[in-house]
């Protein structure tokens, strides 16, 4: 029998691993699913579980919910990787399933990272899920409604997953300190901005969030009584932030992304750069900072240059291909085209009132006229009766009227003089000129 090291056994785990939740209990996060009483729950605790397909950012639980499923089901439990597994591993697996099922056993079989299989291999799963030889559980970081084949979707229930709260992180890095799996053997103190700093570096993330943990136990010095004090200095080293805590109770998060869009609005370039450069630097998603302004570039500019969405949505594309810091370039050109474009809020404001007239109004029929009619019944019932196709007119318009007869002559939007609106402006008058002359 050989002698047990000092490296032996699961201390020379990683945090992150050591510290996984093995109860429901023990889960931190996702209330929405998991509270008392929630569908996830009563289906875990019920050992119900349907094919289903997890789909959350990195660190939130995905595996973790599988591992505890696998712990309270009675069903046979498969782990699959599609990282290192393909048409060969899933045929044998669909085999050992199909064997489970003929001894009446249930098979589930967990799929990590669904989305890097391709269409032929997640084909080899469809018949299987259907006549019942498996339960697939599928965990995927993408948006399943395109990296998931249609077939095997619309036969597993989809739940989304969030990144963490700040909050949520918080506890669950002080559970670390205290846990006998964690750091609990150990004498670790820590300043609650030092703890804070590090959930907020996280942005959401619980495995980044016990990584950078167990890099600062692992860094910062220990007294002369063996006490290891964690610093907000040591935090700052090993996160490379010159300042992590700029969402410190999560007003200032909202305090400058306000400044950023308030700067870009008032036409002052620079002013947006400085506030973008604030929240980049502090460690803010590129992503979210990318998603504003995709929305700024229609709420604030519209027509006035519709080619600033296009600008929006291509700098969102550049930072989600190379991340920061590169995409930092990407972004301050967005920002700075945003801050000198000319400005109208008018598709903004139109939707928002069209939206009141939606809400008070929400069973207002479609006219007759403007119905499509692909029925026998539905031509006698007069669906499309009078219908004008106005590429057949000289003036490529006509004068039906499309609104529900209540809100006839309704005016949503009402262009500005700014920038090209100006010129759709003088288009817009001359069509409802036109409509009003055909209507006499």
């Amino acid at each position: 029998m050989g002698q047990m090291s000092f490296f032996d056994g699961e201390q020379t785990e990683p945090l992150a691993a050591r510290l996984r939740p093995k109860s429901l209990d023990e889960f931190v996060g996702q209330g929405h699913l998991l509270g008392e009483g929630m569908v996830l729950r009563r289906l875990i605790e019920g050992d119900r579980i349907p094919s289903m397909v997890f789909w959350g950012p990195p660190g939130v639980g995905k595996t973790t919910l599988a591992r505890i499923i696998a712990n309270k089901t009675k069903a046979s439990f498969i782990d699959f990787s599609a990282v290192i597994s393909g048409i060969k591993e899933i045929r044998a697996v669909m085999q050992k399933a199909e064997d489970n099922r003929s001894f009446g056993e249930k098979t589930i079989l967990f799929v990590d990272e669904i989305h890097r299989f391709n269409k032929a291999q997640q084909d080899a799963f469809l018949p299987f899920v259907e006549k019942g030889s498996i339960i697939l559980i599928g965990a995927t970081t993408e948006n399943p409604s395109f990296e998931i084949n249609g077939a095997l979707l619309s036969r597993c229930k989809v739940f989304v997953l969030h990144a963490l709260k700040t909050e949520e992180i918080v506890n669950l890095l002080f559970r670390a300190l205290k846990d006998r799996r964690g750091f609990g053997n150990m004498k670790v103190s820590a300043a609650p901005e030092a703890i804070e700093a590090i959930a907020l570096f996280s942005n959401g993330d619980a495995r980044s969030a016990l990584s950078t943990l167990e890099m600062v136990v692992l860094n910062s010095p220990c007294s002369g009584n063996g006490e290891i004090v964690i610093s907000e200095a040591v935090v700052e080293q090993c996160t490379s932030k010159k300042s992590l805590l700029y969402d410190k109770t999560g007003e200032e998060h909202y305090n400058i992304i306000s400044a950023l869009h308030k700067s870009m609005r008032n036409s002052d370039p620079d002013a947006a750069v400085y506030w973008l450069a604030r929240m980049l630097e502090a460690g803010e998603d590129p992503l979210y900072v990318a998603r504003r302004i995709v929305r700024f570039a229609s709420e604030d500019i519209g027509l006035a240059d519709p080619k600033a969405l296009g600008v929006a949505v291509s700098a969102y594309q550049a930072c989600h291909f190379i991340g920061m810091p590169e995409c930092s370039a990407n972004l301050s050109q967005a920002v700075i085209y945003m801050s000198i474009s000319p400005k109208s809020n008018s598709a903004y404001v139109a939707y928002e009132k069209a939206k009141i007239d939606a809400l008070k109004q929400l069973a207002e029929p479609v006219p007759l006229v403007i119905r499509n009619a692909p029925t026998k019944l539905m031509k006698d019932l007069n669906y499309g009766k009078g219908y004008q196709y106005a590429h057949n007119t000289d003036a490529k318009l006509t004068d039906m009227q499309c609104l529900p007869d209540s809100l006839a002559g309704r005016e949503y939007y009402l262009p500005t003089e700014e920038g090209l609106e100006k010129k759709y402006k003088i288009r817009l008058d001359e069509i409802k000129n036109w409509k009003k002359n055909a209507r006499g």
